[in-house]
C-alpha cells in the first residue's frame, strides 16, 4: 500500500514538473520578445463604438463612462455604448456621465435587454448589431482607459491586425495582502505570458477588455458565442483559427481593480477556469485539424489545458503529507525523486511571477495564494469537463470605497482540513527530524490556512492583516515594469 501511494504521488508530481517545465519555455521565450512595435502613422479617424457590458455597478459606472468619454478621438467619430443589463440602479448612476458625454457631442446610448441571456456575450452581441462602428474597443465596469489608449492601438488595426489587446495594471495593488498577491498573478500573465507567446510566434488571446476588434473581424469569426462562460478566449480563438492576426501591447497598461475579497476573487477564477476548460473541449479538435505548425497546436493546447494543473496542485497537498508519514515508517529513501521535482515545479513559478515583477520576498505569499485557491479551482476545472455551461458570476468592484455588492463566502472548510493535514504532518516532520520536506509542508499549509482564514472570517483575520505587514507595499504597476524593462 505504501509504495502504490509513493508511486502515485510521484506520478502527479512528475506531471507538475512537465506545467513547470512549460513556465521555463515562457520564461525563456520572454526573455527574446520585443519592444512593442512603433505606431504607424493615424492616416485617418475610423468610427469607434466603445461597448461597456455592465451588470449592477452602480460603484464604478459613471467613472467608466466618463474615463471612456475622455479619450482623445473625435467627438463625431465615438459612440459609447452602455450594455447594461443591471437589475437595480446602475443606469441611474451612469445618467451623469451619459449626460456629460452627449454634451461633448459623443453618441451615448444606454443598451437594455430584458433578460441576462448569453451573459456578458449575449449583451456584446446586442450591442454589436446597433453599433456604427467601424471598430469595436470593450472595457469592462473597473477598467479606466487612458487618454491615449485609442491613439495607440487603432492605428495597428488600420495597418492590418484584427484585434489589439493591452495590458492590464491594477488601481489597488495596495489594498490589502489579497490585493498585492493577486496582481502578481496577475501580472504573470499579462507581463510574461501574453508577450511570451507572441514572441514565440503562438497564439495569444483578447483578454475581454482593454481591447479594440475590427467589427468585421468579429463577425468573420462567428460572432459572440455564450455556450463557455470564457466568450472572449472562445472568440480569440475561432478568430485565430480564421486567420485573423492579433498585436499585443505590454506599453500603456490599463488600470483596473483586482478583487478586494476572497469571495469575488474565488469567482472571478472559478469562471476563468470553468470556461477555458469549456473552450478547450469546444475548440482543441478544430486546432488540431487545422493546418497551422505543430508548436502553434502544441503551445495552444498548454495554454487552453493549463488549469488542468489544479486538480493535480490538490493532489499533491494531500498526497505529499501522506507520503512524508510513510516515509518515516518505511523505506523508500531509494525513491526519493519526489522533493526535487515538487521544488523544481515551484522554483518555476516562483521565476515566472518573479519575471513578472514580483519581489522575492513577496514570492512565498503569492505561490502560497496560488496553492491556497487550488481546490476551489480544481472544483471548476471538474465543472468545465463534466458539467453544463453554468451560470456567469460577475465579480464585484467597488470603486475604491466599501462596496454596495457582496458575494457569499462559502462556508466549506476544504482548505481548512488541508491545512490542518500539512502543518500537522509539518510538526511531526520536525519532531522527526524528517526536515527536508517541512518547508514545502508549510507552504502548502499556509497558503491553504490563509485561504481558509479569509473564507471563514475567523479571528485570524489579524494573521491575515500580519501577511500584508510581513511585505512592504509593492509599487504600482508602471509602463516600464509591464514591459518587462
Amino acid at each position: 500500500m505504501t509504495e502504490v501511494v509513493y508511486r502515485c504521488y510521484l506520478v502527479v508530481v512528475a506531471l507538475l514538473a512537465v506545467h513547470g517545465a512549460h513556465r521555463l519555455v515562457l520564461g525563456w521565450a520572454f526573455r527574446r520578445r520585443l519592444a512593442d512595435p512603433v505606431s504607424p502613422p493615424l492616416t485617418r479617424y475610423p468610427f469607434v463604438t466603445v461597448q461597456l457590458p455592465v451588470y449592477n455597478e452602480r460603484d464604478v459606472v459613471e467613472r467608466l463612462v466618463d474615463s471612456v468619454a475622455a479619450l482623445r478621438w473625435p467627438a463625431d467619430r465615438l459612440e459609447i455604448q452602455l450594455l447594461d443589463d443591471s437589475t437595480d440602479d446602475t443606469g441611474r448612476a451612469a445618467s451623469p456621465a451619459i449626460r456629460r458625454a452627449r454634451e461633448r457631442g459623443i453618441t451615448a446610448e444606454v443598451v437594455r435587454r430584458s433578460g441576462r441571456v448569453g451573459y456578458k456575450a449575449g449583451a456584446l452581441a446586442a450591442g454589436l448589431g446597433q453599433a456604427q462602428g467601424e471598430l469595436i474597443a470593450i472595457f469592462d465596469a473597473d477598467f479606466v482607459p487612458p487618454p491615449d489608449f485609442l491613439e495607440r492601438t487603432v492605428p495597428h488595426l488600420l495597418a492590418g491586425y484584427s484585434m489589439v489587446q493591452v495590458a492590464w495594471a491594477h488601481l489597488n495593488r495596495d489594498a490589502n495582502a489579497l490585493t498585492r498577491s493577486q496582481a502578481a498573478l496577475l501580472d504573470g500573465h499579462f507581463v510574461v505570458e501574453q508577450p511570451a507567446r507572441q514572441a514565440m510566434g503562438a497564439w495569444f488571446n483578447f483578454n475581454g477588455t482593454a481591447g479594440v476588434w475590427q467589427r468585421e473581424a468579429i463577425i468573420r469569426s462567428g460572432g459572440w458565442q455564450h455556450d463557455t462562460l470564457t466568450e472572449d478566449l472562445d472568440l480569440s480563438y475561432r478568430a485565430l483559427l480564421a486567420g485573423e492576426r492579433f498585436l499585443y501591447l505590454s506599453d500603456g497598461a490599463v488600470p483596473a481593480e483586482v478583487p478586494d475579497t476572497i469571495a469575488a476573487f474565488l469567482a472571478q477564477q472559478r469562471r476563468w477556469a470553468r470556461g477555458s476548460i469549456q473552450t478547450a473541449k469546444k475548440l482543441l479538435p478544430r486546432i488540431w485539424r487545422a493546418p497551422i505548425p505543430l508548436r502553434v497546436k502544441a503551445e495552444a493546447t498548454a495554454h487552453l489545458t493549463g488549469n488542468l494543473a489544479w486538480p493535480l496542485c490538490v493532489l499533491v497537498g494531500v498526497l505529499l503529507p501522506l507520503v512524508v508519514a510513510l516515509r518515516g515508517s518505511a523505506s523508500l529513501g531509494h525513491l526519493a525523486l519526489d522533493l526535487p521535482l515538487v521544488g523544481f515545479s515551484l522554483l518555476t513559478n516562483a521565476g515566472f511571477y518573479r519575471a513578472g515583477g514580483a519581489r522575492w520576498r513577496d514570492l512565498p505569499r503569492v505561490l502560497a495564494l496560488g496553492i491556497g485557491i487550488g481546490p476551489s479551482q480544481a472544483a471548476a476545472t471538474f465543472e468545465g469537463l463534466f458539467g453544463g455551461r453554468g451560470e456567469f458570476v460577475r465579480t464585484p468592484k467597488n470603486g475604491g470605497g466599501i462596496g454596495s455588492y457582496a458575494l457569499p463566502v462559502s462556508r466549506l472548510p476544504v482548505e481548512a482540513v488541508l491545512a490542518a493535514l500539512n502543518l500537522g504532518v509539518a510538526a511531526w516532520a520536525v519532531a522527526s527530524s524528517h526536515c527536508a520536506t517541512v518547508p514545502f509542508l508549510l507552504l502548502f499549509g499556509g497558503g491553504y490556512g490563509w485561504v481558509a482564514a479569509l473564507r471563514l472570517s475567523i479571528p485570524a483575520g489579524a494573521l491575515v492583516a500580519r501577511a500584508g505587514h510581513l511585505s512592504a507595499t509593492a509599487p504600482s504597476i508602471d509602463t516600464a515594469a509591464l514591459a518587462g524593462k
